[in-house]
């Protein structure tokens, strides 16, 4: 009988290493293109909307995008593997910043919401980047391959506000157009380095042993998993797109408003580094409890005052909490599918999550506009709950399964 080493799962890893180390590096120009959109998405929108309900529409247009392009992609993965699928999805990288720069220098809404949606497109390929890791990954491995992907967000959470601070007046006198261009050149960039990922593609035998999408969702495991993750993405998106406009309208500046979301987005990727390490020694579900216990605690330090202090608590909380809550959600995803159903699997759970986000997206400019800043925190408390009852009748299924 042979015996199965750590040194023999290390080196069944060194392809995995490899591709986690380059969907990082991936992971951060990707998420510097969004960092951008978040950071000005909503101002941008305040000047341009024909009403300041909609302010925060291009940003909810962008969680559409996610939406709509999960199973589009899913399917091109299917198709041409990876690395090609990957390297097409960047081009909407790029039509993002020339849309941005139309829209600004043209004073078009539409053409913005346009540049928003190829935003979100995008991001939905860079989304799966995570899932990509853990193709060719152990199963001890993958939580880290995972959490490895993820690490590349810290890169993106300094670059892309600081491409903002750097390049917002870059081309005067339209606020923002050199921010878009910027937007574009890294894109490219993203594209190059893409290039080197080594995934194989799925087999056309293993694509037609999928399950049907049906008996997914009577996997409670799969919709605790779902559950939670649509819960962490949605509320972190919910809370963070009204930010920036509700720190303008206190009186704090754009800078102040682009260093929040860049202190918003380390706090998303940094925790990464050991969050993989947790999920291996504690399991997926507390690390989850835990990401929902901080996004609540966001919303506590976002009642309890109005200053860039407040501010940025509330921003770097909430980008902890989604670190936990959406790593956490990942791997309890990646665990219910099987090896040729992954794609699959991890495209119904992007559609779902996404779907959830963008009702919430496109709420909180309204109640931000019509409630306040105040209601936006409040909205967070009993989806937090609603997802913590999920995990913990998970749980109790789990323990009972194991008693019997």
């Amino acid at each position: 009988m042979t015996t199965t080493t750590p040194e023999m799962l290390a080196a069944g890893d060194r392809l995995a290493r490899r591709n986690a180390f380059i969907l990082s590096l991936a992971t951060a120009l990707a998420g510097a293109n969004t960092t951008v959109m978040f950071a000005t998405g909503a101002i941008v929108g305040a000047g341009l909307a024909p009403s300041r309900s909609l302010a925060t529409l291009p940003i909810s247009i962008f969680v559409v995008g996610l939406a709509a392009a999960s199973l589009p992609v899913g399917m091109l993965i299917q198709r041409v593997g990876r690395r090609t699928a990957y390297q097409i999805a960047t081009s909407a990288g790029v039509l993002t910043g020339l849309f941005g720069y139309l829209g600004v220098t043209l004073a078009s809404f539409p053409i913005f919401c346009l540049a928003t949606f190829c935003a979100g497109f995008y991001a939905s390929a860079a989304q799966s980047y995570r899932f990509a890791a853990a193709d060719t990954a152990s199963d001890a491995f993958r939580p880290k391959a995972i959490s490895w992907v993820m690490t590349g967000g810290i890169i993106a959470g300094v670059v892309g506000p600081q491409l903002v601070v750097w390049t917002k007046d870059a081309l005067p006198p339209v606020l923002f157009a050199g921010t878009f261009i910027g937007q574009a050149v890294v894109a490219l960039l993203a594209g190059v380095i893409l290039s080197f990922i080594d995934i194989p593609k799925p087999k056309l035998a293993a694509v037609t042993a999928r399950r049907p999408v049906t008996q997914f969702f009577r996997d409670r495991a799969f919709v605790t998993a779902v559950v939670c993750g649509a819960a962490t993405y949605m509320l972190m998106n919910f809370v963070m797109t009204a930010a920036p406009l509700a720190m303008i309208g206190c009186g704090h500046g754009v800078d102040d408003a682009a260093y929040g979301i860049q202190w918003h987005v380390i706090a998303m990727y940094g925790p990464s580094f050991f969050t993989g390490s947790l999920i291996t020694r504690y399991g997926a579900p507390r690390v989850v409890a835990a990401g929902l216990i901080l996004t609540g605690l966001a919303a506590v330090s976002g009642l309890a005052g109005l200053t860039v202090a407040h501010f940025y608590v509330a921003l770097v909380l909430l980008g902890l909490g989604w670190n936990f809550g959406y790593i956490g959600a990942s791997a309890m995803v990646a665990a219910t599918a099987r090896p040729e159903e992954r794609t699959q699997v991890q495209s119904i759970n992007d559609f779902c999550v996404f779907g959830v986000m963008a009702i919430g997206s496109f709420s909180s400019g309204q109640i931000l506009t019509n409630y306040g800043w105040d209601m936006v925190n409040w909205v967070v408390f009993p989806i937090v709950g609603l997802a913590g009852l999920s995990l913990a009748l998970g749980s109790m299924r789990r323990r009972a399964a194991a008693a019997g």
